[in-house]
């Protein structure tokens, strides 16, 4: 064992690995399967101690200290931590650990690299039910990949391969004496920020060991190992074990080019494409443990979760073919034909109404043309009702990757007509609808880390002022701004921010504005003439809803929609006077 004091949450046992001593620790529900955890450098067991929360009340899990680190034995030598001597480590654990039945593999960095080893041997099906591998390759597929391409020197084959090649040339620093002379002074604070600095991980996200000052230097050996290695012939390595990879699209290290043709080699393999960076078990725990579990589920014969189907290495689904799109306001108008438009390229579909009839009208018409739809009753001005729908749709239905805020009411009147209740019932729906959406979906969308994109219906009216829409514009240039504030909030989590702007578009909006200081008699009469008016226009909700498809396609910012929408934008940015000067003297609504 090591000879550095443990202090270990959870006392470990120790596992014989021929002289070594492999500590394990043991929690979970010890009637469910086993799942066992490795690590890479410099980290120890308590690499997982945010994922594992997430696995315990199903499974028996097993974390590990490989040879050299935490409380494992520390072997001398400068070869005696190297890919072959943790694959061994791990064989031991595995037969130790559940010698009776297969187990569920989950690794990183080294410690996947050295998983995907015992995974490729064969028979290796009958003890590893499923691996899901994390930011590290195996060593044979990654050759093997870099030579095939090379062979074929296209410019593409060339620049992937020399990118990987490069994102790799730290390990020469690493298995210098001036890694070890760097690290020797990297101690457990400086890594905290390290990661902090370039990951963006808080601090308090990571929990490193008692002896993480002598593992980070002690584990720098595999680096020695590894370069010593001949890879002028890579081994055909092939894994009846289903394999999940997840990878960082920030990860300096490994890329994702370099699984392409995992296929070739693992007979059900998947890729989930993650927005971060290396160090996803602290940075992404839910998701680590979320995606390990549908891959468990599905080898055990339960329907694929839609985010482990459009991982499907090689598989070309449609466009939005596996996607989850939740739509508010979706009984009509602009709602239910984006609702229909993304059902016809493939997406599930969740819509809301406060009428629920109308709800499911939209549905019923997604299911005519042999989509899925959900249709729910909603108010989004009640910010607790908002909650407990998006939890309901997250709990039957998995976390959204578009979400399009499109509930609105329309009103008009002069201010001084406009009652305070009014003008709160337009805020309230308008924009605090959209926040209250946005509030209760958008932290399960982040932390699922698979990126995403969010739609908020604003409108012509927030480019400029406007008599006669005191509370509407004002309601609607709020939402311009919130979704502003919003993307550049979200600018680093792979979450696009759509801000969609309608003009003059016919729907049934315009028949049910609210007219304030008239009578009942002259309302009807004003929604009558106005509802013809924009009917004549000719411009349906039909266009709209393919500018909100185009948006999420090609993550626009901000979208104008109709040429008025357009020429409103361009003139309110380009002279800001001028349009207040024509506002101060032309009132639209009379």
């Amino acid at each position: 064992m090591s000879d550095i004091d443990v202090d270990a949450k959870v006392m470990p046992r120790f596992v014989q690995s021929g002289d070594l001593q492999i500590a394990v620790y043991e929690q979970g529900n010890p009637e469910g399967e086993t799942v066992v955890l490795f690590h890479g450098w410099p980290d120890s067991h308590h690499l997982w101690s945010n994922v594992v929360p997430h696995l315990t009340d199903r499974f028996r899990v097993i974390t590990v200290d490989s040879r050299g680190h935490g409380a494992s034995s520390n072997p001398e030598g400068e070869q005696t931590i190297s890919v072959e001597e943790l694959a061994s480590d791990f064989r031991a654990v595995i037969d130790a650990v559940s010698p009776d039945a297969p187990v569920h593999l989950i690794a990183h960095d080294w410690g996947s690299v050295a998983s995907w080893e015992v995974v490729c041997e064969p028979g290796a099906e009958e003890r590893i039910k499923s691996f899901t591998s994390l930011s590290g390759p195996s060593v044979d597929h990654l050759f093997t990949w870099l030579r095939s391409r090379l062979s074929r020197p296209t410019p593409r084959n060339i620049a992937l391969p020399l990118g990987q090649v490069g994102s790799l040339a730290y390990m020469v620093a690493f298995a210098s004496p001036v890694g070890s002379a760097v690290f020797g002074q990297m101690k457990a604070n400086r890594w905290k920020t390290f990661l902090s600095v370039t990951e963006g991980i808080p601090a308090d996200r990571v929990e490193l060991a008692p002896t993480f000052d002598h593992d980070i230097v002690s584990g720098l050996r595999i680096y020695k190992s590894i370069l010593a290695k001949p890879f002028s012939k890579p081994r055909e390595r092939h894994t009846d074990v289903p394999v999940q990879v997840l990878i960082g699209t920030r990860d300096p290290a490994v890329r994702q080019s370099g699984y392409a043709d995992e296929d070739k080699w693992v007979d059900k393999v998947w890729l989930r494409v993650v927005k971060g960076g290396h160090w996803l078990p602290y940075s992404h725990p839910e998701l680590v443990a979320s995606s390990a579990i549908e891959l468990i589920d599905t080898v055990g014969g339960a329907e694929p979760a839609r985010g482990l189907r459009r991982a499907t290495l090689g598989a070309k689904p449609g466009e939005f073919e596996d996607k989850l799109v939740v739509i508010t306001g979706g009984g009509s108008g602009i709602g239910r034909q984006t609702a229909l438009a993304f059902a016809r390229k493939g997406a599930e579909i969740v819509l809301s109404d406060v009428n629920i009839a109308a709800a499911k009208e939209t549905a019923n018409l997604i299911a005519d043309e042999d989509g899925i739809a959900h249709a729910y009753q909603l108010d989004v001005s009640d910010a607790q009702a908002v909650q407990a729908h998006a939890d309901e749709v997250i709990a039957q239905h998995g976390v959204p990757d578009v979400l399009i805020n499109n509930a609105g009411i329309g009103q008009a009147g002069d201010f001084l007509d406009t009652s305070e209740e009014e003008f709160r019932k337009v805020l309230e729906v308008n924009l605090f609808g959209v926040a209250n959406g946005c509030r209760a979906f958008l932290g399960k969308m982040v932390e699922r880390g698979d990126g995403g994109h969010i739609v908020n219906l604003s409108s012509m009216a927030a480019f400029s002022p406007q008599q006669g829409f005191t509370a509407y514009a004002t309601s609607k240039s709020a939402v311009f701004m919130f979704s502003d504030c919003l993307r550049a909030e979200l600018s680093g989590s792979g979450i696009g921010v759509s801000t969609i702007c309608p003009g003059i578009v016919h729907t049934n909006i315009v028949a049910s504005t609210r007219f304030s200081g008239v009578s009942a008699d002259e309302e009807a009469a004003k929604q009558k003439r106005y509802d013809k008016l924009y009917e004549k226009r000719g411009y349906g909700p039909e266009k709209v809803a393919a500018e909100i498809v185009a948006a999420v396609q090609k993550n626009k910012s901000i979208v104008p929609v109709t040429p008025e929408a357009h020429a409103q934008y361009h003139f309110a940015r380009l002279l800001p006077g001028a349009a207040r000067f024509v506002a101060a003297r032309a009132k639209l609504i009379r």
